[in-house]
């Protein structure tokens, strides 16, 4: 008798997905619970059935959703027997608990699956303890829902002391985890902190957006790298940084960061504020709009939101829309760019189309940060000309009686001191022109 066929990778869990829609929130145009249906695609889940959502003007603090709907989806679990249910809301851990005993079947919130997907995609030591210091945060104030076999049952002997001690025991575990991670961390970002000083002289550009805006495809597209660029939400987490060369000579540094989300647990963004204040407080962000998207008004303004808490409300910004080519109608592009407070390039990062109009927005950008400088450098000094040519647009270039090279640069003014500090006693440098901004990034 031949033995059964064992599967040879575990099955995708499959759950329900169900949440309350509050006023103020933003309606999804693919239909609600959508983005709660692709976040749980992102962590290797199967979403099964249609979903079930409830308007409701204030939550229900037992249970978040009315009673009534509450009892449909718990019809809905006998039926299709998930693994899980997913609301796509946050619930306190007595909510938790009370929908669990309701739906006999595992309860997942919205804090959870996003957890769950970074904890899944992290790759750097920093990201790791990121995630694990917003892991952490989350289980704080549930971990009573972890000890519930435990719970003081009446009339037995010997179960009301274990459960509580193991459950401060658990308590001042975690809290002593939260403080190493967050010294670690601080650590890590002092470390990172040393390296974005010691290229000072560069121009530094963010790329930020939404998830899965486009923006590790416009990264590879402009800088000939080839990172994870997958159809996914949070296909991103770690901050990584290239060197983007300019049609007009200069090498700028170009970094690509974690997606926004609307939504976002606050104890997530506050975990990975150090790696989002590194890309916002960049000379200049390229926040990436997917512009073929129905909700792309609203991921817009949740981008926004969230870079007003967090980054300085002087900051440069060129708003870059993405995926064109999918755009049926240049007048839906129209209505989303119309009452904007930063300049518009539309672009497709597949197919390249209007990258040279962004070639030519970053540039006029960096010129006004920039100083005209005329610098004389010996003819034969082909080192410092390459390092002028790369730090620098070169404006003008003449030799000079065949004894040296007479060069009209914009260059920033922390390169112009590095090339006078380091250049030899021969190099005449004469300023022509101060920036007409200051640098973003030099004052924060």
């Amino acid at each position: 008798m031949s033995k059964a066929p064992t599967p040879s990778r575990r099955p995708r869990e499959r759950i329900l997905v169900c949440g309350v829609q509050f006023p103020g929130q933003v309606v999804e145009h693919d239909g609600a619970l959508s983005e709660m249906r692709a976040l749980l695609e992102a962590a290797g889940a199967e979403p099964v059935g249609s979903g079930i959502c409830q308007r409701k003007p204030v939550p229900d603090p037992g249970t978040l959703m009315g009673h009534g709907k509450v009892q449909e989806v718990a019809r809905e679990v006998e039926l299709l027997e998930p693994d899980a249910v997913a609301v796509d809301n946050d619930l306190t851990p007595g909510q938790i608990r009370n929908l669990e005993k309701a739906w006999k079947v595992r309860v997942l919130d919205r804090s959870e699956v996003i957890l769950d997907i970074f904890s899944r995609r992290a790759r750097t030591r920093q990201a790791r303890l990121q995630v694990e210091l917003a892991q952490a945060q989350y289980l704080l104030p549930r971990l009573r829902r972890m000890w519930t076999h435990l719970e003081r049952m009446e009339g037995a002997v010997g179960t009301r002391g274990p459960g509580e001690t193991q459950l401060e025991t658990d308590r001042r575990l975690l809290r002593r985890r939260v403080l190493e991670l967050r010294r670690e961390l601080s650590e890590i970002e002092e470390r990172r902190l040393r390296e974005v000083r010691s290229r000072s002289d560069q121009f530094t550009i963010g790329l930020v957006g939404y998830t899965n805006a486009g923006k590790s495809t416009l990264l590879n597209r402009l800088t000939g790298s080839d990172e994870l660029a997958a159809d996914m939400l949070f296909a991103t987490l770690d901050t990584r940084t290239r060197q983007w060369r300019l049609r007009d000579g200069r090498t700028v540094l170009l970094s690509d960061t974690v997606g926004f989300l609307q939504r976002l647990p606050h104890h997530l963004v506050a975990s990975f504020h150090a790696t989002l204040e590194e890309a916002v407080h960049a000379d200049l962000l390229l926040h990436v709009v997917d512009a073929a998207h129905p909700d792309a008004a609203q991921q817009l303004a949740a981008v926004e939101e969230v870079l007003d808490s967090i980054a300085p409300s002087h900051r440069s910004e060129l708003l870059v829309f993405n995926k064109v080519d999918a755009l049926g109608e240049s007048l839906a592009m129209q209505m989303l760019g119309r009452d904007l407070r930063h300049e518009v390039v539309p672009i497709s990062a597949r197919t390249g189309e209007g990258l040279e109009r962004l070639d030519a927005a970053v540039s006029r950008k960096l010129d006004a940060r920039s100083a005209r400088v005329q610098v004389e450098v010996p003819i034969a000094d082909g080192r410092t000309m390459a390092a002028i040519r790369r730090l620098g647009a070169v404006l003008e270039e003449e030799t000079v009686e065949a004894r040296c090279v007479r060069m009209t640069v914009r260059i920033s003014e922390a390169a112009l001191g590095n090339l006078r500090r380091s250049a030899p006693a021969d190099i005449e440098v004469t300023v022509l022109d101060r920036p007409v901004e200051p640098r973003v990034a030099a004052e924060g």
